[in-house]
């Protein structure tokens, strides 16, 4: 029985269809202590072809924090009219400060051909998803609630109060897995690096990622 399949055009000199790939988004979420951070560094440092968005947000600067490398720092004002013109691909409040995603920056890397990562947690992601369907989700989990609170503690920047808070954040967390698309582990940074540089790859091969032209 034959087998139908769509035709592929080809160039006029009978050679095979050139691809122009998109940048993709991917959003890489995980509990506080998880370790997500420097797993996305890890992997910027590892692919050339990968960029690292950074989010405005409307807190002051930290020693040793940059202005465009760290954050782009905003006054609220500022950052209002941001999201009162579209111009976030994301926003939201934590504590007394607000941080989001710059539409615009994104949107240009995606269109140069680079992929782009947002460390953002899952509201943000349900936002993103809402607006795109094509972002690729992966969750970063730790190896156990145990040892995720002995990463916080070890941290001994925070009271047993805060620790206990995040554990119950991490837990609510937790009950947006379904949605994402991957997860990953945290048990090996070299195996986690290995594993998220694998979904990057795999998600650049997809044929419904490519412009056949």
């Amino acid at each position: 029985m034959a087998v139908e399949t769509a035709p592929v055009s080809v160039s006029p000199a009978g050679g095979l269809p050139s691809a122009q790939r998109r940048g993709t988004l991917f959003i890489v979420s995980g509990p506080s202590g998880v370790g997500k951070g420097t797993l996305v560094r890890g992997l910027v440092a590892r692919d050339g072809d990968v960029r690292l968005s950074v989010s405005v947000t409307t807190r002051s600067p930290r020693p040793g924090e940059q202005e465009g490398v760290s954050y782009h720092f905003k006054t609220r004002e500022a950052f209002d009219a941001l999201a009162r013109a579209g111009a976030l691909l994301e926003h939201a409040q934590f504590g007394a400060h607000h941080y989001g995603t710059p539409r615009e920056w994104v949107e240009a890397q995606q269109a140069a051909g680079h992929d782009v990562i947002l460390e953002i947690d899952v509201k943000g992601a349900i936002q993103v998803r809402e607006r795109s369907e094509s972002v690729v989700l992966v969750f970063v989990l730790p190896p156990s609630f145990e040892e995720l609170a002995a990463r916080l503690q070890g941290r001994q920047s925070e009271t047993p109060e805060v620790v206990r808070q995040r554990l119950e954040i991490a837990r609510e967390e937790l009950t947006f897995l379904p949605m994402y698309d991957y997860q990953i582990v945290n048990d090996d940074l070299e195996v986690a690096t290995r594993q998220l540089q694998a979904i990057l790859e795999a998600e650049r091969c997809r044929v419904s990622r490519l412009a056949l032209t």
